[in-house]
């Protein structure tokens, strides 16, 4: 299954935007409101909840400086990236991409596609307000 945020234009340069989204503990500014928990538990890796779903951890699983930062769920069960582009928008600004893809069975992905599509599409608006 793959799924795409709109592109937006946040208010840190690509460099700055590359340096917040490759610290862990910056991504709960970034999260929806239903955030219910959210835990740095390592200096790549954190877990965080939202209200109705499970835990889910993430580590950071690949970095391209300044332009592309990969989360990895850490679930065997629940098997995803969620790739993250930046690309400069001219005078400390920078232009945010977002794009999920996991392998899961046709009935898993009917249920999780709304929920996960309405998770990186507020992801990629709260980083727009950065």
């Amino acid at each position: 299954m793959k799924l795409e945020s709109p592109k937006v234009t946040a208010g840190k340069s690509q460099q700055e935007m590359f340096e917040f989204l490759t610290n862990v503990e910056n991504y709960e500014q970034i999260m929806p409101s239903s955030k219910e928990k959210f835990v740095a538990t390592s200096q790549d890796t954190f877990l965080f909840q939202l209200k109705g779903m499970p835990e889910i951890k993430l580590k950071i699983v690949e970095t391209v400086a300044p332009e592309k930062v990969v989360l990895g769920s850490t679930a065997e069960k629940f098997p995803f990236n969620l790739n993250i582009f930046i690309n400069d928008a001219g005078e400390g600004r920078s232009e945010v991409f977002m794009n999920f893809e996991g392998k899961f069975n046709p009935m898993m992905s009917m249920m999780i596609k709304g929920p996960l599509q309405k998770f990186i599409n507020t992801l990629s608006e709260n980083a727009s307000k950065l």
